[in-house]
């Protein structure tokens, strides 16, 4: 499952890329495109959606509470691996964009043309480049002198392989200061919520003695697993709420192009599903899946939800494209409905 979900924000993260170089929508929108064609919602979607086919009667997945087990295991798994993918990728892409364009949308720096002259003259003055310039024609001599002597020729090599010296400390200076900026960045959205929240689930469920601990109705802290669940239980009603909170910005005046939000729309339910079920298909003649068909089921379906809701949590911590995100989600959201639909029982109908 975790490279399946990497496969979709992959040929998302393309198809969105594709995009963007085709239809060029405005420049603070494209990440926004992007993060929308490859981010899906791989948590609330499959949580709502697989229960309910289990609950169904002849449902292709084997008995009710046995298909609801299983169910919300692999939703839940694919929730905790989205979050990853989420929080990492999809965040620092969002971010990245909107901080570059609010240093293009700044107020413009008055270039030398339209300076006051004075304030150009002081500029010029306190130049480094002119600076150095001034320094190194004053360490040279001029044509006018007479042929340069060994003891000059001497003391200009020195001066050029003092001025490489320093450009090379420069860059390397630079080198590392990017670098540590980048680890820095990486390690403190590894460390956001979700995901650390998503590590501390895997630990428990991985290590024998803490699942002994705290799972199960004899466990020692079968409190903690009754407040989760409690939290958990809540979580959906409470995701759709924020969902429809958000969308009803989207039913003002549009500021998206109808044409981008189609290409959104044919990425994530036509493209998408049918790369999907070549993938799973594939992985299942190849032999790396289990012969489950609620398992495959689920990795298909990861292809086929609508964009992830924490895209319109990012916009509103960033304060920006709040009301383009709404758009996107309030058409997505709506056509959601028929594209899982109709490709729900496309996806039963072959693995059935």
């Amino acid at each position: 499952m975790p490279v399946n979900v990497g496969i979709t924000f992959l040929a998302g993260g393309i198809l969105g890329w594709a995009a963007v170089k085709i239809l060029r929508p405005e420049r603070h929108l494209e990440a926004l495109v992007i993060a929308s064609c490859s981010a899906g919602n791989l948590g609330a979607m499959p949580l709502i959606i697989i229960p309910a086919i289990c609950e169904e009667e002849g449902n292709p997945f084997g008995a009710s509470k046995i298909c609801r087990v299983q169910g919300i295991s692999y939703a839940s798994l694919s929730m905790a691996l989205g979050n990853f993918f989420i929080w990492t990728h999809t965040y620092g892409l969002i971010r990245k964009s909107i901080s570059h364009c609010g240093r293009i949308h700044k107020d413009d720096v008055p270039t030398n043309k339209n300076r006051n002259p004075e304030v150009v003259r002081k500029a010029r003055i306190f130049d480094p480049q002119d600076y150095s310039d001034q320094e190194e024609a004053l360490l040279l001599p001029s044509s006018e002198d007479s042929e340069p002597s060994d003891r000059t020729a001497d003391h200009r090599n020195e001066i050029e392989q003092r001025v490489s010296s320093r450009k090379l400390s420069d860059i390397i200076v630079h080198i590392w200061e990017r670098s540590k900026g980048t680890f820095y960045q990486i390690s403190k959205e590894l460390l956001s919520p979700p995901t650390v929240a998503a590590v501390g689930g895997f630990i428990v469920g991985v290590v024998p003695w803490l699942k002994a601990l705290i799972v199960g109705e004899t466990a020692p802290l079968h409190v903690v697993q009754d407040s989760v669940t409690l939290l958990g239980d809540a979580t959906i009603p409470c995701t759709i709420i924020i969902l429809g909170g958000n969308l009803t910005e989207g039913l003002r005046k549009s500021t998206v192009r109808p044409l981008v939000i189609t290409a959104i729309v044919c990425v994530r339910y036509v493209i998408l599903p049918l790369f999907g079920i070549a993938v799973v298909m594939a992985a299942g003649h190849v032999g790396f899946l289990p012969p489950s068909p609620l398992y495959r089921y689920v990795l298909l379906i990861q292809f086929t939800v609508p964009p992830a809701m924490s895209i319109g949590t990012m916009t509103q911590l960033f304060d920006a494209c709040q009301e383009e995100c709404s758009v996107i989600f309030l058409w997505t959201y709506m056509l959601a409905a028929l594209a899982l639909t109709v490709w729900s029982m496309i996806f039963m109908w072959i693995l059935s």
